[in-house]
């Protein structure tokens, strides 16, 4: 077995490619519309399956906001730099939560950013991954 990919259902699809794209460097790999379904899908990713895993983003035709509850935590991607991936981040008009620096209690260094529809995504140091 192997993660495939998460789903995230998202108020504004074309909003949500873009952050995706050009905020986070991911490649939009594909699309489906759906209209007699009323729903449409986006895969972004670094790479496609069997690769990497991917997001699908749903857009529900009509629905523009979720509300995210508490059990949902974050998305984690390995960068290889994450203070220059937060500059990155913000010059691209991105929302860094929390800056990059090292975990509490530990050396690792992570960063939080959050998506336009209010997801949170990890960056974690990894080598040269950025």
């Amino acid at each position: 077995m192997q993660i495939l990919h998460t789903m995230l259902r998202v108020g504004d699809m074309q909003r949500s490619i873009d952050f995706y794209t050009r905020v986070l460097g991911m490649k939009l790999l594909r699309t489906t519309e759906r209209p007699e379904q009323k729903y449409s899908l986006a895969f972004v990713g670094y790479a496609a399956n069997p690769e990497q895993a991917e997001i699908e983003l749903t857009y529900n035709h009509g629905v523009d906001h979720y509300e995210l509850g508490s059990a949902y935590g974050h998305i984690a991607l390995g960068v290889g730099d994450v203070y220059a991936a937060c500059e990155r981040i913000k010059a691209a008009g991105g929302k860094v939560t929390r800056e990059a620096g090292p975990v509490a209690g530990g050396s690792t260094v992570i960063a939080f950013v959050q998506d336009p529809d209010g997801y949170k995504i990890e960056l974690i140091q990894r080598g040269t991954h950025s």
